[in-house]
């Protein structure tokens, strides 16, 4: 899933380098050269985000077993901390072998020169082939004609939807276009007082930016000059603030979305990631046959946003050989549907999703199709901070009632701003 980062300028954390130290197995290796030796132990320092990272060590004792001279150690990080200690091991130049990286978190970590390109390697290791891969997922691993990671889980949004609800105001399927979509709100919103048809959520910023590209919007231009003012961008804008506008998605609701998609059902529709399936069926098991998930209905086409992580070889680290033998063990398939079963990721490599448990549920192969037409963010280092811009100035639109026009006027002007500071600093 898209990761929670905190927007940083990375060129005064840089600036810092000659006063930080840091501890790395890289330092405690007895590895020769730069590339790691097969020959003596080698200690390879892996980091891990979030929760997930936790399961890591049973993943491990697999790798270390066809790999008897490579020690493997596991640091989980909390994402909420893990984006600060990153940039302490690059001004350093001491930190992991081996880094996850959310896939919105590329273009800063590779502009500063921190993640190894692995272009050289992709022959000599298969399991690096992109045809591997979803090619949204192949995408998030590049920076300007660098290939900086390899893709290790994904994620996309897909809407979901109350079947039996849908069918009770006239549709048997869910909506596959823009106006259907807005026409089965207005029809679930008018079943009574306090129900509404779809959740829209203002503090997912990647909705707009997916909604524009289906609109047609490039969202940049071939110079990366911000397109959030054209009509593509707007119409998109407009279209969502126009839930709002008809009161078919509610406003500070204050409900989890699975107690609002229970029962009568508040909320019959919402937009969200795979991390939804099984909380539906563990803590609403009545719903069953009653709901499932659906591509996300089409204007002029229906990308959705694609997230995940990537696996990178630090740039300073002393085992690269080893680090890219632990990166292709985790890219193959076997070792894709072992890391799912552990922690519910989807895996990015295509062959994996030929394990019957994706192959025969209804809603994961709703995932895979709309992997298919899923890309990331832009992936430029300055969209974190743009993101958050067009947060506030959503709010301004769906809260306030401002002019849709005048608020991504100011955000376009805000966004080139950002670009022409990072160009100055970069």
């Amino acid at each position: 899933m898209y990761k929670k980062t905190i927007p940083t300028t990375l060129l005064s954390t840089l600036l810092l380098a000659s006063v930080l130290t840091a501890c790395s197995s890289s330092n405690n290796s007895t590895s020769p050269s730069s590339t790691g030796s097969t020959d003596k132990q080698v200690k390879l320092t892996v980091w891990g985000m979030g929760d997930e990272a936790k399961s890591l060590p049973t993943i491990v004792q697999e790798f270390e077993k066809e790999n008897p001279t490579i020690k493997v150690e596991v640091q989980a990080l909390p994402w909420s901390s893990a984006h600060d200690k990153l940039l302490t091991a690059i001004a350093s130049k001491s930190g992991p072998d081996v880094i996850q990286m959310g896939t919105s978190w590329i273009p800063e970590f590779a502009a500063a020169g921190a993640l190894m390109d692995l272009t050289p390697y992709i022959k000599q290791y298969p399991e690096f082939n992109p045809d591997n891969f979803y090619t949204g997922s192949v995408n998030t691993t590049k920076y300007k004609n660098l290939t900086v990671g390899i893709p290790w889980y994904a994620e996309t949004r897909v809407l979901y939807y109350r079947t039996d609800l849908l069918k009770q105001v006239g549709y048997n399927e869910a909506p596959k276009t823009w106006d259907e979509l807005q026409d089965a709100a207005k029809k679930l919103t008018a079943r009574g007082k306090g129900k509404y048809g779809i959740n829209i959520d203002p503090a997912e910023g990647t909705l707009g930016f997916m909604f524009a590209r289906q609109n047609g919007s490039k969202l940049f231009d071939d110079q990366n000059n911000p397109l959030f003012n054209q009509p593509e961008f707007v119409e998109a804008i407009d279209y969502l603030n126009s839930f709002f506008k008809d009161g078919t998605a509610p406003v500070d609701l204050g409900l989890d979305v699975i107690q609002a998609f229970k029962g009568d059902a508040i909320i019959p529709m919402f937009i969200s990631g795979p991390w939804m399936i099984n909380p539906i069926k563990e803590q609403a098991p009545e719903l069953e046959g009653k709901w499932a998930t659906a591509v996300l209905p089409t204007k002029k086409n229906n990308i959705s946003a694609l997230g995940g992580s990537d696996l990178s070889v630090f740039q300073f680290s002393k085992n690269q050989e080893a680090s890219l033998k632990f990166i292709a063990f985790m890219s193959k398939p076997d070792t894709q549907t072992q890391w799912r079963k552990l922690t519910n990721s989807l895996p990015a490599v295509l062959k994996a999703w030929e394990d019957p448990a994706l192959k025969d549920d209804a809603n994961y192969q709703i995932i895979s199709k709309q992997l298919k037409s899923a890309e990331p963010m832009p992936l430029i280092t300055s969209f974190e901070q743009i993101s958050q811009k067009y947060i506030t100035h959503f709010e301004q639109i769906y809260r306030g009632k401002a002019n849709v026009q005048t608020e991504m006027d100011t955000l376009n002007a805000e966004a080139k701003q950002l670009r022409v500071n990072k160009h100055t600093k970069g």
